[in-house]
């Protein structure tokens, strides 16, 4: 059976570049967008959960991350075997990760897709987002740590000078995940912010390292409610972001006791819950 070669992360590309009154063509390279489909299998049987629109590379992880946030998997000891799907079209070896649960691991899929749709629909108030939250039982956070403003100031260009792919393209989202020191962990990127923090929960998830309580994690884009329920399920206390936080992105992080700060740009920042976390140090 042939084997399809798998994707790449960036795609060559041949602009036209018009400057002015003059036009030329010169080489350039795109990140690469392609769609994943996410499988869990159960007693033999496979069963489609999700298709994300994704940057391919650490695709495992993405999957991984995506069910653990949903509450699929509570952890790697759920996980008995992540694979890519080789049994089907030759063009969709790499565009589907199947998830393996372990026996005995509970299984209830339309109660998992009643659980993506609460999550993730425009339809559904913000109420009852939270509960849905609640309802998946999210990890107890640590009170600290507590972190000088002035180190959270300088994460973006920390995470922006980790970013291989975003320095060839300038075209995807990052997640980052950081020691209270500011020492960087772990960074993941992807066209999607949601897939970027994905990728990163599920390096954590395969790593065993959740509830990754004491660290910090600092996102490209904006913080939504998305982006802060994924943290809270990792168990991490302090979520920065460069751009604006939402309305519900706040109260979820007011309702279970995280950090949240937005405009994180320069030597300035904005912290919208949890400041008790933030330490702020008068200049020398």
């Amino acid at each position: 059976m042939p084997i399809q070669q798998r994707p790449a992360s960036v795609v060559a590309a041949t602009p036209l570049v018009i400057d002015g009154d003059r036009a030329r063509t010169r080489s350039d390279v795109l990140v690469a967008e392609e769609p994943l489909e996410i499988r869990v299998n159960t007693h033999g049987v496979d069963h489609a959960i999700s298709v994300t629109m994704r940057t391919p590379g650490n695709d495992f992880e993405l999957a991984v991350g995506f069910l653990h946030t949903e509450g699929v998997i509570r952890g790697r000891d759920d996980v008995d075997q992540v694979r890519y799907c080789v049994g089907g079209p030759v063009e969709q070896q790499y565009n589907i990760v199947t998830v393996a649960l372990r026996a005995g691991v509970p299984f209830d899929e339309e109660a998992v897709k009643r659980n993506f749709y609460t999550t993730s629909s425009c339809g559904i108030c913000g109420k009852a987002s939270l509960e849905a939250i609640a309802v998946k039982q999210p990890p107890v956070l640590p009170e600290g740590p507590v972190v000088d403003g002035r180190l959270i100031a300088v994460l973006p260009q920390r995470l922006r000078e980790s970013q291989k792919i975003f320095e060839r393209t300038g075209g995807l989202h990052a997640a980052g995940l950081f020691e209270p020191d500011g020492t960087l962990i772990a960074v993941r990127e992807d066209v999607g912010r949601h897939n970027a923090v994905d990728k990163l929960v599920g390096w954590l998830v395969m790593e065993g390292k959740v509830p990754a309580g004491e660290r910090i994690m600092m996102v490209s884009g904006r913080a939504s409610f998305e982006i802060m329920q994924k943290a809270l399920a990792a168990g991490i206390p302090i979520v920065a972001a460069v751009s604006a936080p939402s309305s519900l992105a706040v109260a979820t992080a007011e309702e279970f006791g995280m950090t949240l700060a937005g405009f994180v740009r320069g030597d300035s920042l904005n912290v919208y819950a949890g400041a008790q976390r933030v330490r702020v140090t008068p200049a020398r």
